[in-house]
């Protein structure tokens, strides 16, 4: 079987592995279940290669995550649910459907798309079920920064919001406060096995997402630069320290501290 710029040579690909008899044995043995980790993971790559403008490796990425659509497609298939055709169908039909001033009649192009429109087409996609409540769309699966975002706009759409970024800040202020107090009861010492504490932690979380919201940023691909900016300065820190013949074990806070310091001005400069 050769490569092909043929979107079918990949559903034949996978087609011969999940076969029950001549397949691959770990890809015979998968579910919905078991793939679904490589799926986020494939996601979490190809974003990754979008924040590092590697196109290259983005190509790359981009069929991963492609393979992991036709993974399920075909696990779908075998169960008489639908086939990768559907998969393509559905969203055709669906892009379609939600762009009338593009796809639409020569009136409906006129017209453009209006305010609320998106979220209206969405609703009549799901029948505008009356006992569906506002956040319930949101997928539980999503990262939890995201999801909070997610669930924060979706209410914020009906009215439930703090009109500026002020009163963010102050409940930010409060949420502070009181995961302190709980922290003070265990003599500030931490306590990973307290619930109140890991649930003012979560309601701090929550509410730093709010504040990211405000600003309209991304608090996940803010977090990935900062995670980036924490890994680039420690490596500064290793590789001084092993020119002095030493390392982060036999280091201490304040040597490191110090060349921390060097490298944020060498990026400053």
């Amino acid at each position: 079987m050769k490569p092909s710029k043929d979107i079918s040579r990949l559903i034949e690909i996978m087609a011969a592995l999940r076969d029950p008899e001549t397949g691959c044995p770990w890809d015979q043995k998968q579910d919905f279940a078991s793939i679904a980790p490589y799926t986020i993971e494939e996601a979490y790559e190809v974003a990754d290669a979008i924040q590092r403008a590697d196109l290259p490796h983005l190509k790359d990425e981009l069929g991963d995550l492609l393979l992991q659509v036709v993974y399920h497609s075909r696990m779908a298939e075998e169960q008489d649910a639908f086939a990768f055709g559907d998969v393509v169908e559905a969203v055709t039909s669906k892009m379609i459907r939600r762009h009338p001033h593009v796809f639409g009649t020569p009136e409906e192009r006129a017209a453009g798309a209006a305010p609320g429109f998106w979220d209206k087409v969405k609703a009549a996609e799901k029948g505008n079920d009356a006992h569906r409540g506002v956040l319930a769309d949101v997928p539980i699966g999503l990262p939890a920064l995201t999801r909070a975002i997610k669930l924060q706009n979706k209410a914020a759409k009906v009215g439930f919001d703090w009109p500026s970024l002020e009163p963010v800040f102050a409940k930010l202020e409060e949420e502070i406060g009181e995961l302190r107090a709980e922290i003070d009861k265990h003599g500030g010492r931490p306590a990973t096995d307290d619930p109140a504490v890991v649930e003012e932690f979560g309601d701090l979380l929550f509410v730093v997402a709010n504040v990211a919201r405000h600003l309209k940023i991304d608090p996940e691909t803010a977090l990935r630069a900062a995670n980036d900016k924490f890994t680039r300065r420690f490596a500064y820190i290793e590789q001084q320290l092993e020119q002095r013949g030493s390392s982060p074990a036999h280091s201490n806070l304040q040597e490191m501290d110090a060349l921390w310091d060097e490298a944020k001005a060498k990026e400053k400069s």
